[in-house]
């Protein structure tokens, strides 16, 4: 018998009243109760919902649990903070105080085994998923619901949004998938194949500090005074058993087996109105899964949109609410607030100094891309437009720095906006070899332009990864500009063998100013910025020092008997590296002559 109870009361706000409904408990199909909080108008009536589902405890205040995203951004964009006394911020949710005055209901469920309810924690499983959809169609039919549900958040409250709705919930009516990845192995776990150790580390800083049962390890809510894990205390040994051993699940899956397609959407299974956001800056994490979800979804009405700066900001700030208000005004309320003239595709088109430039598009990739290719030069290491011819071999120490080509000074600015490709001819002193290639940009003497990524203030311009006994490329996906490989066996290298590699780089955008260059680095280990460390954040063990936490260096994975090794490039007539880029020339005029 559980411990919570159900609490009802009505606060004030700064700008509204709240009909508060603590721990409200639901029902799962296996007989769990889960706890979600809802935060609603005081006036009776029937609302559409905004609902999420997560792991980060609905007690916890954004304030307590990220103090150091949390001043980053009130300090830098007052507008999150304004009309709201921010008593219910939490961390990658929307706050109740700017959306009940629309008339909504928000309600946040906190997710199996985790904040308030108990169970056992196993992340983007076919059990999670299932109690999310169980909780859309409990929502559905609540006496203040108007049966039509919205999900919105950030990250983890957009990744698990592309699984349930691959589902087909019958009451959700839209979603906003606010810089999720999706893909469980080509976006989250396995970058090009290589492992990604940041789930290990997140699921000790973010989740075990937030397990169900964890006491006051877990802290009380700064509202209520209640434990924001629930009224019981488990021991250390029990809350072990609560929980799946997730990093070593993830490598015990160097394949795209059923694991991870069990994590991942069926893009054809898609088809509620959906609007994607992407962060340029979300390298390692959060671009690739929001331009795929746009591309691939089954969905008719869909819209995609992009920006820059900390990932979690926008999310918050005026800009980026108020298009979530007015597309879900649309699909949950059937209100003309003007989201008809909403562009198919709004990017914000980044220049050096964090400047942003925002432009409306219809479709993505840009029809008017053209697919360039800069060529890698052996003798001169340059990119060029100019095709060698020269045989050439050059060797490098993967775990050292790699080579770097370089364009010349450009003589006048150049926007690449887009997916990039890498096409090499690589062999390897070992069986195998992995390959990171970082786009970047350099001024004309030669200092290195980076950016406020989604975490790290040191992000280069675009990314990508392959390891090379994962070449085999799906045919059927593939696109000049996009490999898509399939992961599903290794083709081990033999000494001496030249193999060709295609490495997909991650969406960006950037218009470089004339002088600059254009550089691409291939190396066999992760980019580090050689400007200075990018400090530490409160939810990260790492140091930022260029890739924020989404690093690859597990021995395990990445043994130095295989990885620590002479990788030669090779080039002829006949094997011509190149840096496939999407150069956008200026959009047509539309005026009328």
């Amino acid at each position: 018998m559980s411990l919570l109870t159900q609490r009802s009361e009505v606060r004030d706000g700064k700008s509204c009243q709240l009909h508060i409904d603590w721990d409200v408990p639901i029902t799962m199909d296996d007989g769990l109760v889960l706890r979600a909080d809802v935060f609603r108008p005081v006036k009776e009536g029937r609302y559409p919902v905004i609902l999420t589902y997560g792991p980060y405890a609905k007690g916890l205040a954004f304030q307590e649990g990220y103090p150091s995203a949390w001043q980053r951004m009130a300090d830098k964009h007052p507008d999150v903070t304004a009309g709201s006394s921010n008593l219910y911020q939490n961390w990658e949710v929307v706050d109740p105080e700017k959306w009940v005055p629309h008339d909504y209901v928000c309600v946040r469920v906190d997710s199996r085994g985790c904040g308030c309810s108990p169970g056992y924690i196993d992340h983007f499983s076919p059990r999670e998923t299932k109690d999310y959809y169980d909780c859309i169609e409990w929502a559905g039919v609540q006496p203040w619901s108007n049966g039509k549900i919205g999900l919105n958040g950030i990250s983890y409250y957009g990744i698990n949004q592309w699984h349930v709705a691959s589902l087909q919930p019958p009451h959700l009516a839209a979603i906003c998938v606010w810089e999720g990845a999706a893909d469980w192995y080509r976006d989250m776990t396995h970058h090009g194949g290589i492992l990604s150790t940041f789930w290990d580390n997140w699921y000790d800083m973010q989740v075990k500090t937030v397990q169900y049962g964890a006491g006051e390890r877990g802290r009380r809510s700064p509202v209520h005074g209640e434990l924001v894990c629930g009224p019981e205390i488990l021991s250390e040994e029990e809350l072990a058993n609560n929980r799946c051993a997730f990093g070593q699940e993830i490598k015990s899956h160097p394949l795209d087996d059923d694991y991870h397609k069990a994590r991942s959407p069926r893009w054809d299974r898609i088809t509620v109105p959906l609007f994607t956001a992407a962060n340029w800056g979300g390298q390692g994490l959060h671009p690739r899964g929001n331009f795929e979800g746009f591309v691939r979804a089954a969905s008719k009405q869909k819209w995609l949109e992009a920006h820059g700066i900390e990932h979690w900001t926008h999310f918050y700030t005026d800009y980026g609410r108020e298009q979530q208000l007015r597309f879900f005004d649309k699909f949950l309320h059937g209100k003309d607030t003007g989201w008809s003239k909403q562009p198919k595709v709004l990017l914000n088109i980044r220049h050096p100094g964090e400047k942003f430039v925002p432009r409306a598009e219809s479709e993505w990739p840009l029809k008017r891309t053209r697919w360039t290719k800069f060529y890698l030069d052996p003798a001169t290491k340059a990119l060029t437009t100019k095709k060698t011819s020269k045989h050439a071999k050059l060797p490098y120490e993967a775990m050292g720095d790699g080579l770097t080509f370089l364009t010349p000074p450009l003589d006048k600015d150049t926007e690449i906006t887009g997916p990039s490709a890498l096409k090499l001819f690589v062999s390897s002193s070992t069986r195998d070899a992995d390959i990171f290639a970082v786009l970047r940009v350099f001024t004309g003497d030669m200092k290195e332009i980076v950016f406020q990524g989604a975490i790290d203030p040191h992000t280069p311009v675009a990314q990508g990864w392959l390891r090379a006994s994962h070449r085999k490329l799906d045919k059927k996906l593939s696109k000049p500009y996009r490999p898509y490989h399939t992961h599903d066996e290794e083709q081990p290298l033999r000494k001496g063998q030249v193999a060709e590699l295609d490495v997909e780089l991650w969406p960006t955008s950037i218009v470089v100013p004339a002088g600059y260059r254009i550089a691409l680095s291939i190396r066999g280990k992760d980019y580090e910025y050689g400007g200075g460390s990018g400090g530490k954040q409160s939810n990260f063990k790492n140091e930022l020092t260029g890739c924020g936490p989404f690093l690859h260096n597990d021995p395990v994975n990445r043994p130095p008997a295989i990885f620590d090794n002479t990788t030669t490039l090779h080039f002829s007539s006949n094997k011509a590296p190149y840096l496939l880029l999407p150069v956008i020339p200026p959009k047509p005029s539309t005026r009328r002559r």
